[in-house]
């Protein structure tokens, strides 16, 4: 049976993990990445591998390692776009403005 500790922490791994789909989709529409914050997203990144390095630590690895490793890999994935959209913006914010 499972623990009433591990279906609360399943729980808030899966409420913390909405958000990630929707902050991806968020940049890969508007391409750049002005709305992100790396260091926000490290933090957040480092957080998971901690809870995660808890469940072995522990001997408790079970079903909710998985909800770490799948919002680690969004978390992952978001960085990513930071990373590959931050040189698009550098290079628009250098070119002059159009006239119209």
């Amino acid at each position: 049976m499972h623990s009433l500790a591990n279906i609360l922490e399943s729980l808030m791994l899966v409420s913390f993990g909405l958000a990630w789909p929707a902050n991806i989709m968020n940049t890969l529409r508007v391409k750049s990445s002005r709305s992100r914050t790396p260091v926000f997203l490290i933090i957040v990144e480092t957080g998971y591998v901690f809870g995660l390095s808890a469940k072995f630590a522990s001997g408790n690895v079970n079903y909710v390692a998985f909800f770490y490793v799948l919002n680690m890999a969004m978390v992952g994935f978001d960085l990513f776009l930071y990373y590959r959209y931050l040189a698009k913006d550098k290079l628009a914010d250098k070119l002059p403005e159009q006239e119209d």
